[in-house]
C-alpha cells in the first residue's frame, strides 16, 4: 500500500490538465453532439509549475487551457476518432490474460524495487514500464497503434500551440522556452526511475516524435495535405510512419492520387 501510494502521489503531482475524452455526461455538463468529454485542470499543480518557472500566472493558465482545448477540438472536429480510440482500448483490455492479483503483485514488486532496491539474485526486468510488464503479445500490437495515435494528437497539439502568438498569450515565448527547458532538463535518479517505471518517458517522447511528424508532413504536402490524416482510421499513421513521415505521405497521398 505504501509503495502504490508513492506511485499515485508521483503521478498526481505531474498532471496540469487533461481533456478526458471518455468522461460521462452529467446534469451540469451534458454531452454534446459528439458525445461526452470534459476539460479537467489540476489547479495546485498549475500554480506550482507557474511559480517554479516564474512566469505570468494568467498567461500560463491560459496557455495550459489552450493546449487542452486543442485536444477537445481534435475530437469534436473528427467525430469517428473517439469511437476508434474507445474500440482500441476495449480490444486492449479484452486481451488481458493476467489476473488482477498477479498485476497488483507485479506493481508491488516494481514499486518495492524503487523504494528499497532489487533483492539480491532477482532478475532485472530490463527497465520496462508498468504497462509493458503486464502486456500480452496481442496487447503490444494494439498499444503500438494507440501510441501512434497519441503521438499524432500530442504532436499536433504542440504544433498548433507553436502558432499561438503574443496577441493571444502575451508572454507565450517565455512560457514555451521555460516549459521546454523543464521537460528537457535532468531530474533526480528517483524521479527518472519513476518516470521510466510509469511510462512517462514514453509520454515525453510522444510530444517530440509527434511534432516532428506533423512538421515534416506539413513541409512536404502543406496543411491541407496533412489534414488527410483525419479522413478515417486507415489514414492514421502507424508507429513506424510516425518515425518516417515520408512513408505516411507516400502511402496516403499515392493511394488518394491513384
Amino acid at each position: 500500500g505504501v509503495e502504490l501510494g508513492m506511485l499515485l502521489s508521483f503521478l498526481s503531482s505531474r498532471v496540469l490538465g487533461q481533456y478526458e475524452t471518455f468522461a460521462p455526461a452529467t446534469r451540469e455538463l451534458p454531452a454534446g453532439e459528439n458525445g461526452g468529454g470534459r476539460l479537467l485542470l489540476v489547479a495546485p499543480n498549475i500554480v506550482h509549475v507557474e511559480r517554479e518557472l516564474d512566469v505570468e500566472p494568467h498567461d500560463f493558465r491560459l496557455w495550459v487551457c489552450l493546449h487542452e482545448e486543442t485536444h477537445r477540438t481534435q475530437f469534436t472536429a473528427v467525430p469517428w476518432l473517439r469511437d476508434h480510440l474507445e474500440g482500441e482500448i476495449q480490444s486492449f483490455l479484452g486481451e488481458t490474460e493476467v489476473d488482477p492479483m498477479t498485476v497488483l503483485e507485479r506493481i508491488r514488486e516494481a514499486a518495492q524495487s524503487l523504494a528499497g532496491g532489487r533483492p539480491e539474485g532477482e532478475e532485472d526486468d530490463g527497465g520496462r514500464s508498468l504497462v509493458e510488464i503486464v502486456q500480452t503479445p496481442a496487447q503490444r500490437e494494439i498499444l503500438g497503434r494507440l501510441t501512434a495515435v497519441m503521438s499524432l494528437l500530442e504532436g499536433h497539439a504542440d504544433f498548433v500551440m507553436d502558432g499561438v502568438g503574443p496577441d493571444v498569450v502575451p508572454s507565450v515565448g517565455e512560457i514555451r522556452e521555460k516549459f521546454q527547458q523543464r521537460r528537457a532538463r535532468g531530474a533526480s535518479r528517483l524521479d527518472l526511475a519513476l518516470r521510466k517505471l510509469l511510462g512517462l518517458d514514453a509520454k515525453l517522447k510522444q510530444y517530440r516524435d509527434g511534432e516532428r511528424f506533423v512538421r515534416a508532413v506539413v513541409d512536404q504536402v502543406g496543411m491541407d495535405g496533412f489534414n488527410r490524416v483525419w479522413t478515417s482510421p486507415n489514414t492514421l499513421p502507424t508507429k513506424t510512419e510516425i518515425a518516417k513521415p515520408a512513408d505516411w505521405v507516400a502511402r496516403v497521398h499515392r493511394k488518394a492520387e491513384s
